[in-house]
């Protein structure tokens, strides 16, 4: 390098060679590179390497686009973006499940360097709100609604505006930066476009504009803002780069050796970093098959698998469990399937062993947070079977984790829990007009803070062993539930369960356990407690024990433990039991 500095070189020649020996520097240490593509760099590599291969499938419908096809259909809807005030740095947001046009709309906004929003599909009116205002939107894309939620009208309600103004000329007074709003889909509603509109007037933007845009995109550019999910607290927005998601899903892949042959099976929620970075963004840098779901259905999943031969599936824990249950199940043929994720939550080894027995795949996991573009540490397809059902893995290349001492800030030794912390490149630029809060989770020296407890082994695996903030003190005693929970799984008649703390007048916090038992199977809260004696210490043993129905969920399939608590103190008045 400093030879280089002292030739005699233009600049861009220097920038050039230097690359490439950095390229070689990386290649030798870390076998695999990252890349510099942006998203429409790669879409647009594989429309041009693989035009006639299918990219896009939705089996239920038979909806299928080639590469080239659907890279065609992203420039008219970009040009018809850009048609209506979209421009580089423009926020747009998409409000709906994995809708045909969901993928669509992305990749526009990543070509002219636009910022693609996603909106959570159990928002309410105030959450909806709240969101668009905080993330200075300028063009809401929606669809009907999601269950008992009325979309268009939660809309109206938001910018009643709408019904009196033409459309592209919307002003309103609480929404200042909100221009337009797209409904996606054929259907007409007064003030707003509809998805066929906005491709039609695409018609009147010059290709040189679009080119004139995306030449101006790097991969260093926000091209997708995500609001966590507010399991500990109120959303901020994450904002996350062409860098930091296309290489996440590049990695993800590698850690399962998918190739372009690989056709994965999607029924994880796009706004969620687990739908549009571990599986649409693997599949971008693959240039594999996406066979999309909708809505999330067990029988609709395991349709499509046995219809499409999919090598590869993701979930979260409860939707593998409603997989293998459900009462169909028998009837499908899951021998394509050879690997897949299993993540979102702490996932029960015993389910993961169910998986892999029934389902015929060997399954992985990714560790990390929304923040991380999600993924931090992983575990390989070639891992032993006890790797992948009992640890996360180890760090993603080109990344640092570390479990440091939230006391002291110190890196724990081997075998010793602390916070789980990681820095690379795939660290957000930072929460959206919120510096503040962005220095409470990066510190002085680059590190990303999880909130996360955890241990590495020898091995250089690591171990999630709760949240900072889920932990336990009962009389001074530390309790994390992960233990807990992984204890109770093996009691026969568990389908799934959650440990968290309910208040104590005695102890400060009790041990509370949320149960599900399976269909038919009968319990009461002495057969827990048996199982629990002489087993596990008995200031562990919980306290509470309720059988319910469904945990408290984000639209995303994390379970918000929080509401737990609430949960208790609901049941222990409902149910009459005196808190001690």
């Amino acid at each position: 390098r400093d030879r280089l500095r002292s030739r005699g070189l233009g600049d861009v020649y220097k920038r050039q060679i230097l690359s490439i020996f950095t390229f070689q520097l990386s290649t030798f240490n870390f076998h695999i590179m990252l890349y510099e593509r942006t998203l429409g760099q790669w879409l647009e590599h594989w429309a041009e390497t693989t035009p006639d291969k299918e990219y896009i499938v939705y089996s239920d419908r038979n909806l299928r686009f080639t590469w080239s096809q659907f890279n065609r259909r992203v420039d008219d809807m970009a040009k018809g973006l850009i048609a209506i005030g979209v421009e580089r740095g423009t926020h747009v947001g998409i409000w709906a499940a994995n809708v045909p046009d969901w993928l669509t709309l992305l990749y526009a906004c990543a070509k002219i360097g636009a910022v693609y929003v996603t909106v959570n599909t159990n928002y309410k009116q105030s959450e909806l709100e709240y969101l668009c205002q905080n993330s200075d939107m300028h063009t809401l894309c929606i669809v009907n609604g999601e269950k008992d939620s009325d979309f268009v009208q939660m809309t109206y309600t938001m910018l009643p505006e709408l019904k009196t103004c033409q459309r592209g000329h919307l002003k309103s007074e609480r929404f200042p930066y909100m221009k337009n709003v797209i409904y996606v889909g054929q259907e007409k509603h007064r003030g707003m476009y509809n998805t066929a509109e906005i491709l039609l007037l695409g018609d009147n933007i010059e290709d040189s504009r679009l080119n004139e845009l995306k030449s101006q995109v790097t991969c260093h550019d926000v091209v997708n803002m995500q609001y966590t999910s507010g399991t500990t607290g109120f959303p901020k927005g994450v904002m996350l780069t062409h860098y930091n998601i296309a290489n996440n899903g590049f990695l993800t892949g590698e850690h399962m050796k998918f190739t372009a042959d690989d056709k994965l099976c999607v029924c994880v929620p796009l706004f969620h970093c687990f739908g549009v970075v571990l599986a649409t963004m693997n599949c971008l840098t693959h240039g594999c098959t996406e066979v999309m779901v909708e809505r999330f259905n067990p029988l609709v999943v395991l349709a499509s698998i046995h219809k499409e031969r999919c090598t590869a599936l993701y979930g979260v824990p409860t939707m593998f469990i409603a997989e293998l249950n459900h009462p169909m199940f028998d009837m499908f043929d899951m021998s394509s399937l050879r690997t897949g994720i299993m993540a979102g939550s702490l996932c029960p080894v015993e389910l993961m062993k169910q998986v892999e027995e029934k389902m015929y795949m060997k399954v992985t996991s990714v560790y990390g947070l929304t923040e991380a573009a999600p993924g931090m540490t992983a575990t390989r397809i070639d891992d032993p079977f006890d790797v992948r059902c009992n640890t996360v893995g180890h760090d993603f290349e080109h990344t640092e984790v570390k479990v440091i001492d939230p006391e002291t800030g110190e890196e724990c030794p081997v075998g010793v829990q602390g916070e789980m912390c990681n820095r690379g490149y795939n660290t957000m630029k930072g929460y959206y007009k919120n510096p503040e809060a962005t220095a409470e989770v990066i510190d002085e020296n680059g590190f990303l803070h999880s909130g996360d407890l955890g241990i590495k082994d020898e091995d250089g695996n690591y171990r999630i062993t709760g949240r900072i903030k889920d932990m336990i003190i009962r009389g001074g005693e530390n309790i994390y539930p992960r233990e807990i929970e992984e204890f109770l799984y093996q009691l026969e008649g568990v389908k799934d369960v959650q440990v968290a703390g309910i208040p104590s007048k005695k102890y400060g916090e009790a041990v509370g356990a949320f149960i599900i038992l399976h269909e038919g199977v009968d319990m009461h809260e002495s057969d827990v407690r048996d199982f629990c004696i002489g087993k596990i210490s008995r200031y562990k043993i919980p306290k509470y024990i309720f059988f319910i129905k469904e945990f408290p969920m984000t639209g995303s399939g994390k379970i918000q433990k929080f509401k737990l608590k609430d949960l208790g103190l609901q049941l222990c008045k409902e149910q009459g039991i005196e808190i001690v």
